[in-house]
């Protein structure tokens, strides 16, 4: 149930037809794994707590640095020095001290993917790197967790939802992150954010749309991005929508399998 300092928290969610009494309970019974307290992570986490969401799981292995306050904006020059997860918790609390927040400072890796992932009921992905948004991707798969996964250029982002492991209405297996994106780009081939720079606001949009999704996918209303990939340019200030599906040659889920756990992953971190 709802305390009544709870009900006047939420309130402008209550009053909402979409989001009612029912969804408020829902964000509230909810655990929620956000990957990375970064330039996504960070509007994420402070709108997912706002939103009253149960259970905010966070995991970084980073420090607070000066270059990040720049877009990432749960942190303050008071922290700097200070781990990420630890400074995300506390924005947190300030926030909305009806959340459980549970930090987990350490890298996203093979050994503890599917444990950490299982553990929790929707999966948030804003890491900064190729290799991590594909072993967060089969992992969820195997874990049978639905994915909201986003990613920024230097002006530009994107956003999908992943349910690799259920099917749509058809019978067809929903798509997985390797249908939509079949191999990683060369290495150097995209450049690093220190390198390239990013404009600070387009985080914000992009991890604003996250939190977004994540709470549609919680409280059941709209239409899903299941399928569908928004693409915004951040310099025309244009969104667009690109639909893709099922590839039945992916190797996580398509009709001839190659990946069956997350043993090659596990290589190369030991490599």
């Amino acid at each position: 149930m709802l305390s009544p300092e709870e009900l006047e928290r939420y309130a402008r969610h209550i009053v909402l037809r979409e989001v009612g009494g029912p969804g408020q309970q829902a964000l509230k019974r909810a655990r929620v794994l956000v990957i990375g307290a970064g330039g996504l992570g960070a509007p994420a986490l402070l709108y997912l707590a706002a939103a009253g969401v149960g259970a905010l799981g966070v995991i970084d292995d980073d420090t607070v640095a000066l270059s990040n306050l720049q877009r990432q904006v749960i942190h303050g020059t008071p922290e700097i020095g200070t781990a990420k997860v630890e400074s995300a918790a506390a924005a947190i609390r300030r926030l909305n001290p009806h959340v459980a927040i549970e930090m987990h400072a350490c890298r996203l890796v093979a050994d503890n993917a599917i444990d950490l992932i299982g553990r929790y009921d929707i999966v948030a992905d804003g890491s900064d790197n190729f290799a991590t948004r594909y072993l967060v991707s089969d992992a969820c798969f195997f874990a049978k967790r639905p994915l909201v996964t986003a990613a920024v250029g230097i002006f530009d982002g994107t956003l999908t939802t992943i349910r690799a492991h259920e099917t749509a209405a058809d019978g067809t297996p929903n798509p997985t992150y390797r249908c939509l994106f079949p191999e990683p780009p060369p290495p150097g081939t995209v450049p690093a954010c220190a390198e390239a720079g990013i404009l600070g606001a387009l985080t914000g949009v992009l991890g604003s749309l996250m939190a977004l999704e994540v709470i549609r996918e919680i409280v059941g209303f709209g239409e899903g991005l299941v399928g569908r990939l928004v693409m915004f340019d951040a310099r025309s200030m244009r969104f667009e929508t690109l639909h893709y599906a099922w590839d039945p040659a992916n190797p996580l889920s398509g009709k001839h399998p190659t990946i069956r756990d997350l043993s090659a992953y596990q290589a190369r971190d030991q490599s």
